[in-house]
């Protein structure tokens, strides 16, 4: 079982900058996802690191965002700059037991409580 838990969401203006953290109860080698959802839109993937370090982006967030993971805090964060109103969302932070990652939210088994994330144009 791993607990996860969302912090750092907020408002911010279009263009400005947000970081997200998620804070596990213990060290994994899972793959590690945020994903996000928008009102009224299905749940969709942003980024994910695999258990050996490898990032994936979705391309509309590719160049914007920056995935990471602080080994000894047992964090992930995700760095968000140039934000834009579309990034408005939900946004959830979760773990699928392997090293890789899938980008299905069916293969992910624990989920943090989520973050909103609030862009003003």
């Amino acid at each position: 079982q791993v607990q996860l838990m969302e912090s750092g969401g907020g408002s911010v203006q279009a263009g400005g900058s947000l970081r997200l953290s998620c804070a596990a109860s213990r060290y994994t080698y899972y793959c590690m996802t945020w994903f996000r959802q928008a009102p009224g839109k299905e749940r969709e993937w942003v980024a994910s690191r695999a258990g050996d370090g490898t990032r994936t982006y979705a391309d509309s967030v590719k160049g914007r965002f920056t995935i990471s993971r602080d080994n000894p805090k047992n964090t992930l964060d995700l760095q968000m700059n140039s934000l834009k109103p579309e990034d408005t969302a939900m946004y959830y932070c979760a773990a699928r037991p392997s090293s890789s990652c899938g980008g299905s939210r069916d293969e992910y088994n624990y989920w943090g409580q989520g973050t909103q994330v609030t862009v003003s144009s």
